[in-house]
This record gives C-alpha cells, structure tokens and sequence, in this order.
C-alpha cells in the first residue's frame, strides 16, 4: 500500500490571520515545501486561480495539486446555487489534476472570527441533518462526475466539529460523501482519532496531520477564547511535535485500508516556528511512522 506527503502552504501564510506571514511570497512557500520532501501542496490565497499559471507555478517547484479549502454553505443554500458556486474551483481543480476538493461547511461559521469564542458556534443538531446530508450527497456526486471526488472538513468554529458529528454527517449522507480525517481538529474537539477511523475508515479520502501542544489546549477556555486565539496561541504543531501518536495513527490508517495523501496543515506562527524548519520535523515524523506501518511513499 503507498501514500503520498504533502504541505498545506498555511505553516508559510495563513490567509485568515495575515499577522502570520501574510507577506511571505508564494515561491518561498512551494519552494521550501519541496525542500522539506514534500511533493504535493494545497492552495491558498495566494495561488494563481487560472490553469496554465497555476500548473506553472507547481511544475516550477516540482510540486502536484492535491487539494484546496472550499467554502460551502449547504446548510442554508440550495443545491443548484451550491453547484454554480463550486464550478469554477471545481473545474481549476480537474484541469490541474487535484485528487480531491476539500468542502468546509461555513455557513455562520465562526472559524474566522476571533471575537468569537469557540462555544458560540452553530452546531449541526441545530439544523435537518437528513435534508443537509441529502443536498451534501447530491454535490459529492456532481463532484465525482466532474473527476474531483469531495472531501468533508470536520472543522473547529462550524456545525461539524465533534466526533458525534462527525457520526451523524456520515449516516446520513451516501457513500459519496468522502471523510477528510484532519487529526488535530479532531483531538481538539475531545474526538477520537482511533475510533473514527475504524468507525469511518472506509469513507476517509483525504488526511490532515497536524499536532496538538497539550499545555496549551489545556489553557484553552471555550467561553471565552476564538479559534483564532488558539492559533495565535500555538495551539497547533507539526507532527512529531506534539502529543498524538503519530505511529498509531499510520497504522490503523493503513489496517482500515486508506491509500492517498496525507498533508501537514499546521497552522502557527512562523517567526516563532521557522516553516521549512519545522515542514522537515513533520516530514521526518510521517515518514518514520508511514515505514513502521508498513506503506510504501510514493514518489
């Protein structure tokens, strides 16, 4: 069985918190994301949005497209409306070759606001999940036809953050629907990384790895502290870097079966935590725990 490692560019420049390398360019970003042994990246903010430059950026640094944020609304909107938003990120993301487009649902989220503690957020019980799962399987097919399967973004700060979430998103939407695993929002949210993917790992299509530095989640107040606050906070690090079980997770990733990529989106600030310094951490730490498991790296 192979995986593939990839870097989210927001250990370089976060878009929702420009404070944190909102002037680094992006050559920095790609290039020091290939240097670390990295070979596949998201977008970001700072991506060109046409396919020739896009594609020429990338093969400049030797770099595939793996994936990208999508900012959704289904919750609230209709189906047609949703279909004719994704178009033109779906249609980028076929040209270029992404294996998945990565759908957050952002209706009212408060994942971007930092005056907004993280108890303030909607919760997806608040809403008719049967009808929210069928419009969500019906855009995950329209996706799959259009060669970009959709993965779903458990996410801090929206509806769909807990692990019982994550449960009800998935029983009530058609196998479609593919689950992205992003391990440090996961434990964040006092989920279970080990459960969810034996609960889940049929349905996982793509993998965040982030860290969790346990002295300060611990400090974190839920009434009263943003998600962005956490951020800032340092809340969040590399693999290797932290207190999740890296090996555990390769491992009952690889019993459940899961083959594609596995990216790093570890959100810190990078005056404090030297990107390229810390990309090579995490590479390091995924590569010793992906060969204990017993996956082979695809180039």
């Amino acid at each position: 069985m192979e995986i593939r490692l990839g870097m989210s560019p927001i250990s370089w420049s976060n878009d929702d918190l420009p404070q944190l390398g909102g002037d680094t360019p992006l050559e920095v970003c790609l290039r020091e994301t290939r240097m670390a042994g990295f070979t596949g990246t998201e977008t970001g903010g700072k991506f060109p949005k046409q396919p020739d430059a896009l594609s020429a950026v990338l093969n400049e640094h030797d770099l595939s497209l793996v994936s990208g944020w999508y900012s959704g609304t289904l919750i609230h909107n209709d189906i047609a409306s949703e279909i004719e938003q994704i178009t033109p990120q779906l249609a980028l993301f076929k040209e270029v070759g992404a294996s998945v487009i990565v759908y957050g649902e952002t209706y009212k989220t408060i994942q971007n606001q930092q005056s907004r503690p993280l108890s303030t957020r909607l919760k997806l019980s608040e809403f008719d999940v049967a009808e929210y799962g069928k419009k969500l399987t019906h855009l995950a097919e329209h996706c799959a036809e259009q060669g970009v399967p959709l993965t779903f973004h458990h996410h801090m700060g929206t509806a769909v953050e807990s692990e019982h979430e994550i449960d009800s998103l998935m029983s009530n939407t058609g196998e479609a629907v593919g689950l992205l695993l992003d391990t440090g929002h996961l434990l964040f949210a006092g989920g279970n990384i080990s459960s969810v993917i034996s609960n889940h790992g049929s349905r996982i299509n793509h993998v965040h790895t982030k860290d969790i530095r346990s002295k300060v989640m611990n400090s974190i107040n839920k009434q009263e502290n943003s998600f962005l606050d956490s951020v800032l906070r340092g809340v969040f690090t590399v693999p290797g870097d932290g207190m999740i079980d890296y090996d555990g997770v390769m491992r009952e990733l690889y019993s459940a079966g899961y083959e594609g990529w596995v990216i790093i989106e570890a959100e810190q600030d990078p005056a404090k935590a030297n990107p390229l310094e810390y990309a090579k951490i995490g590479f390091n730490a995924l590569d010793r725990a992906r060969r204990n498991a017993g996956y082979q790296l695809r180039a």
